[in-house]
């Protein structure tokens, strides 16, 4: 029995969503609806099952992009992309985790639909210029030129300093240790003096900063006066958050945060934590990616 090519394709076809949208409900959603042309086309005559399927994923995730960035300008306090579970093996592919990490997720939400859906297919896919085209329903040379433009526009507003996921683990784990045991001049010693953390609850969580906190200093004071304020005592544990390093803060057992990091010269450089439980209802299962 021939296995169908949409199951085939399906972690890659997840991939391509996601990383359009920023959401893994929504990337499931669009899933659903593509398996539905998919099962409704006369697949006899469809020579690149993997071909037809990326345009047909890519055409419904642009649709969805349209919704979501009226919705988006709404959202209550910052947005943050929804955090994916994954692997240590994702990691490896280097280029696939830096394009499902939260700073380049964040980057790309500063392009428009069209250009994020180009980026995403040349970049990260490798898919010819001539499919994208038929894919975003433009002509080859405009594609051409819309990629040229944002790759240009992403590189200027991507982290420029790649760190290996050891140094990167290390980091986290003085991290982790110092807020584990309310070590706040260890706390102090690993933050960059100017990191950024930037928290999502959606206006849905008690305490959760609706604008970037910056500095060492006040964010380490921010923290400290949450817990004695709220009378919580939160504990982090590593885990593997969109292809990187990063953790889950849990209150009595339950998940209330998680976090990801960017780290240069050995300090923690930007934090995102994301905790509008909308965001994590997903999180206990680990996503499957692929490209």
């Amino acid at each position: 029995m021939d296995v169908d090519p949409f199951m085939t394709h399906r972690n890659l076809l997840f991939t391509v969503a996601y990383e359009m949208l920023g959401s893994a409900a929504d990337a499931e959603d669009v899933l659903q609806e593509s398996w539905l042309r998919w099962a409704g086309a006369d697949q006899a005559v469809v020579r690149d099952p993997r071909a037809y399927l990326v345009r047909v994923v890519t055409r419904q995730a642009l649709n969805h992009l349209r919704t979501l960035s009226r919705r988006r300008e709404e959202y209550t306090g910052q947005w943050l992309p929804e955090p994916l579970l994954t692997s240590p093996d994702v990691a490896e592919d280097v280029e696939l985790a830096e394009s499902l990490s939260m700073a380049m997720l964040t980057v790309l939400e500063t392009l428009g639909p069209a250009e994020r859906a180009v980026f995403v297919l040349r970049e990260v896919f490798d898919v010819p210029y001539a499919e994208i085209a038929a894919a975003v329903d433009k002509e080859t040379a405009a594609v051409r030129q819309i990629a040229h433009r944002a790759k240009r526009h992403v590189a200027a507003r991507r982290p420029r300093v790649t760190v290996d996921r050891t140094e990167q683990q290390e980091v986290l784990g003085r991290f982790l240790r110092a807020f584990n045991t309310g070590d706040l001049q260890g706390l102090m010693d690993v933050l960059a003096p100017d990191v950024v953390s930037v928290a999502d609850g959606g206006g849905k969580v008690r305490g959760a900063a609706r604008r970037p906190i910056v500095g060492a200093a006040k964010l380490v004071a921010y923290l400290a006066g949450g817990m004695e304020k709220f009378g919580v005592h939160p504990v982090a544990r590593p885990v593997w958050v969109n292809g990187g390093p990063g953790a889950v803060v849990e209150v009595d057992g339950a998940t209330a945060a998680v976090l990801s990091v960017s780290v240069e010269n050995g300090r923690i450089t930007r934090i995102y934590s994301i905790a509008n439980p909308d965001k994590l209802e997903r999180f206990d299962a680990e996503a499957t990616v692929a490209r």
